[in-house]
């Protein structure tokens, strides 16, 4: 017997793709859990502001996780063996991108911010937080005209200007955001360079800023949130480091100064930390490693 068009129908390249895509999005959703958990273990004095943010961005990615998962049932069971059904996309995508629209600028806009505490320059949050924006309302006005297409290829040939361009401002966006964290880390880097402590923890923020941004449509969402939370969670290690490493000889007071590790470096908030670390300086220079804290606030 001849292959029927749903038989002969190739689906390694179509289906298969987006069932990986999904999956990959489902398994950095796990991690994006567990960063969650760390983060309520290990920061329970962070602002309600802060706390705040953390809950938007999670029960979005719930919301986001659960509409493709939803896309992806549709396309692959409730539509098995009827390719001829493919080019009407569930309306759950275009859900999921509305939420993918609240969590990107909020990560995009949480960077900016530390961009703002480093350089005290306000041109570059500026126009990080204006392609944000811009983001949020192209992929609205997607969404909402998305809605009266039918099908999904009519959409992008009439529409796909404007995704592409959305998509354009997204990265253009994470690339103006990483290169700047990357300068300023850089610069705090050179203007501290006689201290072996904060040169450690200026090299791992410039290695995780640069790790970080890399996203695929798919699971971009994933690594929005990811970034984020790992972002909040690094203080820890950042602390760890501040505090273990022996200090750097240019700042010893005598041959036998001692340094010793107090109870309020490892408990304070994130915000206290940098006031405190910045108070210490004007008496005496044995923590003036803690002056960097000032960019994990």
């Amino acid at each position: 017997m001849p292959p029927t068009q749903s038989n002969s129908f190739v689906v390694d390249g179509t289906l298969g793709a987006l069932l990986i895509g999904v999956l990959v999005s489902y398994v950095l959703f796990g991690v994006t859990t567990i960063q969650l958990y760390l983060y309520r273990t290990r920061f329970p004095k962070d602002s309600l502001r802060m706390k705040l943010l953390v809950a938007v961005v999670w029960f979005c990615e719930l919301g986001h996780i659960i509409c493709i998962g939803h896309m992806a049932y549709t396309m692959v069971i409730t539509n098995y063996a009827h390719p001829e059904r493919l080019a009407n996309i569930p309306k759950s995508l275009g859900l999921s991108s509305l939420f993918n629209a609240v969590i990107a600028p909020c990560v995009q806009v949480f960077f900016a911010l530390r961009i703002y505490r480093l350089s005290k320059l306000l041109y570059i949050p500026i126009v990080a937080g204006t392609l944000s924006l811009l983001y949020s309302l192209a992929t609205v006005a997607l969404v909402v005209i998305g809605l009266e297409f039918s099908p999904f290829t009519r959409y992008l040939d009439r529409w796909g200007w404007l995704m592409d361009t959305a998509w354009g401002i997204a990265a253009a966006n994470d690339v103006i955001i990483a290169a700047t964290l990357v300068f300023w880390l850089g610069r705090r880097r050179e203007t501290r360079s006689s201290n072996d402590t904060t040169t450690a923890v200026v090299d791992k923020l410039i290695a995780w800023t640069i790790v970080i941004w890399i996203a695929w449509y798919m699971v971009t969402t994933r690594l929005y949130a990811n970034t984020f939370l790992a972002s909040l969670n690094s203080r820890a290690t950042l602390r760890t480091t501040m505090t273990t490493l022996p200090p750097s000889p240019s700042f010893a007071l005598s041959p036998t100064t001692s340094y010793p590790v107090y109870p309020w470096m490892q408990t304070a908030p994130p915000g206290e930390l940098a006031e405190m670390a910045f108070a210490s300086r004007i008496t005496t220079t044995r923590y003036s490693t803690l002056s960097i804290s000032k960019t994990i606030r």
